[in-house]
């Protein structure tokens, strides 16, 4: 995209974007239902497989639905999408704790999913191309790094506000609380700048099937965008998924149930200084990244199978590399995108990066069904130890920056 020298470094501009995406990031993660959600679904007689099978139709979801959105909102409008999308999840909060059922359960990680993917690819084009039209896209992995970090710096004060309001109200408080939060980050959303097709409306897609068409069609012309795009889910998948089972990784280290959120803590904290650095390290090559990732993976394993509250530190500073390589993979990818389909290229990561999440939690199930958690996040480091590999060998196709 061709920015004119007057918009060059437009500090105005980009604090126009930041300061409601920034808002964005804190309150949509801000949702006090997460620390005790896993709780809810034990509390009303959830199996071990009952609850994966919830984290997998939560993935399926954003499967089915990932790239018809990124289409939809690369041909109508990303802002739409991202108010839209906390409005559907507040409804799967609230039956939740009005009816709590396998079936609310279901249907709930069914509008959450929705949600995601409404959200998926939409925000990280709306953040780029803001971004691109004031001549600043440099600094987008500096902006993603503070969007995850706000999100983590979320689910941080979630979980130091819903032992209180857990305690006063139960889940019912809770859950009042989390639909709050989603009519909030729905607002926010509704105050994010977009220009769409300023530079060049000709270019941008006149229909959902011409947006997913030149998607397609600029993956499989550029290999360069394809190995970008493979990456994401490589990188993101694993620990992505891993995070839904933090709190009973942190149990099984033998600490009293009412310290687990602290511990959790730590991992978080390991995560959102991942985040923060993202825009130093925005120039890693991809041997770098190999090594990042492979390290991260090693370090995951050791402290999963320390088995103690030690081990807790270590499996954080896995989580503080993983999220760092997220952002960086992300930014590889939207840096690569040349066409006008940038939300449905990035959608198409996520339908991958759902892939594998989903085929990790039917991993995690099967592992646990015979061995404890600490084993089953030391197996599932393995695909980090194989990544990390191949990018510091050449063989994954990105190239250095």
């Amino acid at each position: 995209m061709t920015t004119s020298p007057a918009r060059v470094g437009d500090a105005r501009a980009v604090r126009r974007l930041t300061r409601p995406l920034y808002c964005y990031a804190y309150l949509d993660e801000l949702v006090l239902l997460y620390p005790v959600y896993a709780l809810l679904f034990a509390d009303s007689g959830m199996s071990g497989w009952q609850i994966s099978s919830l984290f997998a139709l939560w993935s399926l979801t954003s499967v089915v639905v990932e790239v018809p959105s990124g289409a939809w909102a690369d041909a109508v409008s990303r802002r739409l999408l991202l108010w839209l999308g906390p409005l559907i999840t507040a409804v799967g909060y609230a039956l939740w704790v009005l009816t709590p059922s396998y079936l609310a359960f279901a249907a709930g990680f069914v509008l959450w999913g929705v949600k995601g993917a409404l959200g998926s690819g939409a925000l990280e084009a709306l953040v780029y191309e803001e971004l691109d039209r004031v001549g600043a896209s440099d600094r987008y992995a500096h902006v993603m790094g503070r969007v995850h970090s706000l999100g983590l710096f979320g689910v941080v004060t979630a979980m130091a506000v819903a032992g209180p309001v857990f305690a006063s109200g139960g889940y019912g408080a809770v859950g009042a609380a989390s639909v709050a939060g989603c009519v909030l980050t729905a607002v926010a959303a509704w105050r994010l700048p977009e220009h769409r097709g300023d530079a060049a409306p000709e270019s941008a897609p006149d229909s959902w099937s011409a947006a997913l068409r030149d998607g397609v069609k600029e993956v499989r012309g550029s290999r360069a965008v394809l190995g970008a795009l493979l990456l994401v889910p490589v990188v993101t998948g694993v620990w992505g998924a891993l995070d839904e089972y933090t709190p009973l990784l942190v149990r099984e280290t033998g600490v009293a149930d009412l310290a687990v959120p602290w511990l959790l803590l730590v991992i978080y904290v390991g995560a959102t200084v991942g985040g923060l650095v993202a825009g130093r390290a925005a120039r890693l090559g991809a041997v770098h990244l190999g090594v990042l990732l492979a390290l991260s993976g090693v370090a995951m394993a050791a402290g999963a199978l320390w088995c103690a509250p030690a081990g807790v530190v270590l499996v954080g500073l896995a989580f503080g590399g993983f999220q760092l390589a997220t952002i960086l993979a992300d930014a590889r990818l939207q840096h690569t995108i040349t066409g006008p389909a940038r939300a449905t290229v990035t959608s198409l990561a996520g339908v991958a990066t759902e892939a594998v999440t989903i085929a990790v939690f039917a991993s995690y199930a099967a592992v646990t069904s015979g061995a404890s958690h600490g084993v089953a996040f030391a197996v599932l480091s393995v695909p980090y130890g194989v990544a990390g590999a191949g990018l510091v060998w050449g063989r994954w196709g990105v190239r250095s920056r």
